[in-house]
């Protein structure tokens, strides 16, 4: 357990580092991101910024539910599964922002005026917050709840949502796809570090 852990935490920093490495060549993130946000269907846009919106909500309420629903229904598996999707978007939270600020990559619409940012961010592009907190939390359901009937949503949610980033301007794909591997790999450590606490100390 305490190697799949270290092993995953491992291959987690790998894909974060070679996603920065990819940032430094941007002709091709750029011009896919033209592609997308360019020839958009404009009609679309209202739908997807319906969609980003939802990301913080979700992300939040989904722990704090189970984990509300878990202590008032004496439930210790709710419970904990809250704290454990909690965790999962916190930890993701925190490896965003401080690769933003460490990286400190303009927004594409500062560099290319030539886009259309349909929504406007105050904080730095790299990596995407939005599609780290939807992965991290359709990732820590999914691996909580290993269920077609909630897999599938829950993915659909979160590729939509890292999409949107850049349907609306916001995001290039770099961006979208590191914010997917902090996301996806935020919830597996929480899922392990979970599992190996529960089997050390006998937490129910």
């Amino acid at each position: 357990m305490k190697n799949s852990l270290v092993s995953t935490f491992l291959f987690t920093i790998f894909l974060i580092i070679a996603a920065i490495n990819l940032v430094q060549s941007q002709n091709k993130d750029i011009d896919l991101l033209r592609d997308i946000n360019l020839k958009r269907n404009m009609r679309l846009d209202g739908g997807f910024k319906v969609v980003t919106n939802t990301v913080i909500p979700v992300g939040v309420g989904a722990p704090v539910g189970m984990f509300a629903t878990g202590l008032l229904t004496k439930d210790a598996t709710l419970r904990n599964n809250g704290i454990e999707a909690g965790g999962s978007f916190i930890l993701a939270t925190c490896l965003t922002y401080g690769l933003k600020w460490t990286v400190r990559r303009p927004r594409p619409y500062d560099t290319y005026p030539d886009l259309q940012a349909v929504v406007k961010e105050s904080s730095y592009s790299f990596p995407s917050g939005h599609t780290s907190a939807a992965f991290a939390t359709a990732t820590s359901i999914s691996l909580m709840y290993p269920k077609w009937y909630v897999i599938a949503p829950s993915f659909t949610w979160a590729c939509l949502a890292g999409y949107s980033r850049m349907h609306l301007g916001a995001h290039y794909p770099s961006d979208v796809a590191t914010g997917i591997v902090i996301g996806v790999g935020s919830a597996l450590l929480m899922h392990q570090g979970a599992k190996w606490y529960q089997k050390k100390y006998g937490v129910n």
